[in-house]
């Protein structure tokens, strides 16, 4: 089939790269979102999937909205069978779905009713769930209500980071991609409607929700923090400034202290929650690189009694 892919982030890199060396489609175009500034000159830069589609020698469209009349006229001279999409990051409207016969066709990372949304992956993990996985359905003006064509699962680790999920998650995806569109060729595929039953959301998280609070119980901070790592990434604040918080660990021999409590010892940093203490791992100070918190509290002397807030 003649596929135009849309995407942005890196989790959308193995889909795109996936069609482009799948023998029964051919990629024409590749949509995006437009050049966006970053690093601490705020240069422009192209997104990973733009990236991949320059390299591969594939026109890349970056409508600053995919309702622009330019862009629509533009998706139709291309006049693609289908249109896959993973992550770009826009709602795509009505006139732009009704463009290919086969439609758009959506990766998401969740096990659709579960975690529509933005945010899926973070959800899974903040919310304890052990097994997630991936869905392919029909794109459709609603959020993440389309039909579904196919399902991968993956089981949680208690360690994963949202990082770690999403990399699983987007490698295991794209052949769940590839699937679906070669199922959807030969006629062998049949999108059924989702269960009205198991609906949960997952909003964009933003820095204000994932700030910690020690008051919490200490399986609900880790999963928190690991939810939020690497983006936003967790924190809190020591000495009335920001102090970014990577994944900790509960030790066995874990003390009982204050929330937010601090107790530096030579090879550990322990902080108190609302049952046992957890150990922080790696920190990051305001304007510092992320560091092992021991070396962190040695360089700023945690006196008795001081506490994350």
């Amino acid at each position: 089939m003649r596929l135009v892919f849309a995407g942005t982030p890196d989790p959308a890199v193995p889909t795109l790269r996936a069609l482009l060396e799948s023998a029964r489609h051919e990629v024409v175009a590749v949509v995006t979102r437009p050049d966006a500034p970053a690093g601490r000159g705020r240069k422009l830069v192209r997104s990973p999937v733009g990236l991949l589609a320059d390299e591969a020698g594939i026109p890349v469209l970056t409508p600053a909205r995919p309702s622009d009349p330019d862009f629509l006229a533009r998706l139709a001279e291309l006049a693609p069978d289908c249109c896959p999409v993973v992550a770009y990051g826009a709602l795509v409207p009505r006139k732009a779905l009704d463009v290919p016969r086969h439609g758009w066709v959506n990766l998401h990372f969740s096990l659709l009713p579960a975690w529509r949304g933005a945010a899926p992956v973070q959800a899974a993990l903040r919310h304890g769930d052990e097994i997630t996985g991936a869905t392919t359905f029909r794109l459709e003006e609603g959020l993440d209500t389309g039909p579904v064509f196919g399902v991968v699962t993956e089981q949680v680790r208690p360690t994963d980071t949202a990082g770690d999920l999403l990399g699983r998650l987007a490698t295991s995806g794209a052949g769940l991609m590839v699937a679906t569109l070669d199922g959807i060729e030969d006629g062998t595929l049949e999108a059924r409607p989702q269960p009205a039953d198991g609906v949960s959301l997952a909003p964009k998280v933003t820095a204000a929700d994932v700030r910690v609070d020690w008051g919490a119980p200490p399986v609900a901070i880790d999963r928190l923090i690991r939810s939020a790592t690497p983006e936003p990434g967790a924190w809190s604040t020591f000495r009335e400034e920001r102090l970014g918080l990577g994944p900790v660990t509960r030790p066995d021999d874990a003390p009982v202290l204050e929330p937010g409590e601090l107790r530096a010892e030579k090879r550990r940093v322990l902080v108190g929650t609302a049952g046992a203490a957890v150990q922080l791992g790696e920190v990051r100070p305001v304007g510092k690189r992320a560091m092992p918190a021991p070396d962190w509290a040695r360089g700023v002397r945690i006196a008795a009694g001081e506490r994350l807030t």
